[in-house]
Formats: structure tokens, C-alpha cells, sequence
């Protein structure tokens, strides 16, 4: 059974950075095929794309946070990195790890494509 296990989550001021990290275990598909990413939700607001990224390394990030976001892994480690600077209220929100087999459609836009999902995470940014 696939397990996702965020942690990292925190509360940081306005302006600064935080590194969130999802360990994933049991999965059965081959570990050189998949497309893994991060989510998040606001309360009151549907759940966002935040940024993926392919077994051979292929990034993409939602419009919200390019330019301030780094999603990365670590395949020896099987963890998934989310490198968050400049952080702003507005990415106060819970945070999600989220895994599948399929890459076809490996972007952050593709949040229902995803079958495997963490418990989340939150993460608070006060101005």
C-alpha cells in the first residue's frame, strides 16, 4: 500500500522560507516511472496545484508560486521536496503530497489524476 508522509509544515512570517518534505513508501509501480506533486488548500478554496515533477526529473508549477517555489527529490531517500521563498500570506494553507504511476499528464493541473495522497500538512504565513 502506498504511504505518503509530509512534514516541515510550519508557521513563518511574511517573506520568509520554508522546506516541506514527503517520504513515500510501498508503492508498486516502478520507481522509474511516476509523476509525484504538491498540493494545497486554503479553507474555503479548492484544492491548487502547487508544482510536479517526473521520474526523470521534468518540473512544473502552478502560476501562483513560479519563480518562488522549488519542487525537488531525492530517489535514494524516496522524498519529495517542496523549497518554498518569499513566502506571502495568501500560501497559508494545508499542504499535500500526492503520487501516481501515470506521467502522461503530469502537471499541476492535473490534481484529479492523482490516486495516491498524504495526510497533509499545514503551513501559516503571517504578515
Amino acid at each position: 500500500q502506498v504511504q505518503l508522509t509530509e512534514s516541515g509544515g510550519d508557521s513563518v512570517q511574511a517573506g520568509g522560507s520554508l522546506t516541506l518534505s514527503c517520504t513515500h513508501s510501498g508503492y508498486t509501480f516502478s520507481p522509474y516511472s511516476y509523476c509525484m506533486g504538491w498540493f494545497r488548500q486554503a479553507p474555503g478554496k479548492e484544492r491548487e496545484g502547487v508544482g510536479t515533477i517526473v521520474h526523470v526529473g521534468n518540473t512544473a508549477y502552478g502560476d501562483s508560486v513560479k519563480g518562488r517555489f522549488t519542487i525537488s527529490q531525492d530517489i535514494t531517500k524516496k522524498t519529495l521536496y517542496l523549497q518554498m521563498n518569499n513566502l506571502a500570506p495568501d500560501d497559508t494553507a494545508i499542504y499535500y503530497c500526492a503520487a501516481d504511476e501515470r506521467i502522461g499528464d503530469c502537471h499541476p493541473r492535473s490534481r484529479r489524476m492523482f490516486t495516491y495522497w498524504g495526510q497533509g500538512i499545514q503551513v501559516t504565513v503571517s504578515s
